[in-house]
């Protein structure tokens, strides 16, 4: 974030907030699994002129004049979207995730009556895969299915479901997945229901390209990615129709266009289409290709030290980006951990784990992930150090106890940070992070 001599001058505030996260962010080592740092290419292009254009409408088919560059602009984005994930048809203007996925609900689904099937949030799901506090699933009905007592996707359980219960749209892709997902399974229940199989590849699109984890362009129907998290680009994400998709309905492309413009959306945002565009093709490096693969090889030596520091991890280990703790053997609450930590420089997120009994708010887990100290440099011997600030963190809070009275949890909690936040213990860990992480420059 050098430079901004202009915003430095025009809004002082703003700018001492911007600067102030880029030392936070330099100083702590960023583990939650979404978060990545994109390349100053990327950031340039999300900041650039392109940010005041209005192009309502598709390339070649605008609302407004002068579009001929934004077209040029989206035409880049979409071929280098194809061509990287091997598909016919792509459309980059979806503005994140969950709209992405509510525009394919919005194509295909009739409100109140069709069903779409999804990892159950608890187990690992995202909200708009069929959860009741979403529109995906206050306007559709939501069959879930669920992770088995292992951790892991129970093929055969998710057929007999969806047999019985014959959705139209079976989502599969997760948030807190740690394990490769079958999308050769999952294609072949998705056509003996007769169902669209939608693959929410948000978390592991890096990794598909990059060639260490498997592809759904063959066996999904339709594939949604969010484009900042492995793939390492803007905010934003991509719908993208296969052949076999096509194939079931040749008309399935122009569907989910008129669901994202103008079903949904406006204007396309067309600084992001263009950092989106600038993502692809540093995605298309074989630099890149590399990158993906030191993601995992840091996840698989940072669960390994966390197994052997006497942690559970679900499913017991990982095959992607993604660790999940279960924090129940420790007798430390998921929230109480993941703020013990950020005092110790170490950021997570307190997440659910499979067969929760703790309310969102205070999970019985955390999640953690390689993406981000991996764009900073990072490497399996790394994982080693950062493992043992993390078993002494936790060590810290292994004695604070959520009151089972969940009106008492609140003053608890909020006295407790204020506690953590002076513990030397943990500050001498933060410390400690803060000389380590200025070995590894942000992007």
């Amino acid at each position: 974030m050098s430079g901004m001599k202009s915003l430095k001058q025009a809004d002082s505030e703003i700018y001492k907030v911007i600067k102030n996260e880029e030392v936070r962010t330099s100083s702590t080592l960023e583990l939650i699994p979404s978060n990545n740092y994109p390349s100053r290419s990327v950031l340039e292009a999300l900041g650039s002129i392109l940010n005041y254009k209005y192009s309502e409408g598709y390339p070649k088919k605008r609302y407004y004049q002068g579009q001929k560059f934004a077209d040029e602009a989206e035409l880049i984005a979409i071929e280098r979207a194809k061509k990287l994930f091997k598909v016919p048809h792509a459309n980059v203007q979806p503005y994140s995730g969950s709209p992405a996925n509510t525009a394919v609900y919005f194509a295909l689904l009739t409100p109140f009556e069709d069903k779409i099937m999804g990892l159950n949030l608890s187990f690992g799901g995202h909200l708009t895969h069929g959860s009741p506090v979403s529109i995906s699933g206050k306007y559709y009905k939501s069959v879930p299915y669920e992770l088995d007592k292992n951790g892991l996707l129970d093929y055969e359980k998710i057929e007999k479901i969806a047999k019985r219960e014959k959705p139209k749209i079976i989502v599969c892709g997760a948030t807190a997945y740690p394990r490769i997902i079958d999308f050769k399974r999952f294609g072949e229940i998705a056509d003996k229901v007769g169902a669209n199989l939608l693959a929410d590849i948000s978390h592991i699109a890096g990794l598909i390209v990059g060639g260490v984890h498997p592809s759904p362009s063959e066996h999904a129907h339709i594939i949604m990615t969010t484009t900042h998290k492995t793939l390492r680009g803007p905010r934003g994400a991509l719908l993208m129709v296969t052949s076999k998709g096509l194939k079931k309905d040749p008309e399935l492309g122009q569907k989910i266009d008129k669901a994202v413009f103008p079903g949904l959306q406006g204007g396309p945002h067309d600084n992001q289409t263009a950092a989106i565009a600038v993502a692809l093709k540093e995605a298309s490096s074989p630099q890149f290709k590399k990158y993906a693969k030191q993601i995992i090889l840091n996840a698989k030596a940072l669960a390994k030290v966390l197994i052997k520091n006497g942690f559970q991890l679900v499913s017991g280990g990982t095959d992607n980006h993604l660790i999940l703790i279960d924090l129940r053997n420790k007798d430390v609450n998921g929230a109480i951990a993941a703020y013990a930590l950020e005092v110790a420089g170490i950021v997570v997120n307190k997440n659910g784990v499979p067969g929760d009994t703790m309310p969102p708010f205070y999970p019985s887990g955390i999640r953690l992930g390689t993406p981000a100290i991996t764009t900073r440099g990072m490497r399996e011997e790394d994982m080693v150090i950062i493992a043992e600030w993390f078993k002494m963190a936790i060590e810290e809070v292994r004695n604070s106890k959520l009151p089972a009275n969940k009106e008492e949890r609140s003053k608890y909690f909020s006295d407790l940070k204020k506690e953590l936040s002076q513990n030397p213990n943990l500050l001498k860990i933060a410390s400690e992070v803060k000389s380590f992480t200025q070995k590894f420059l942000l992007p």
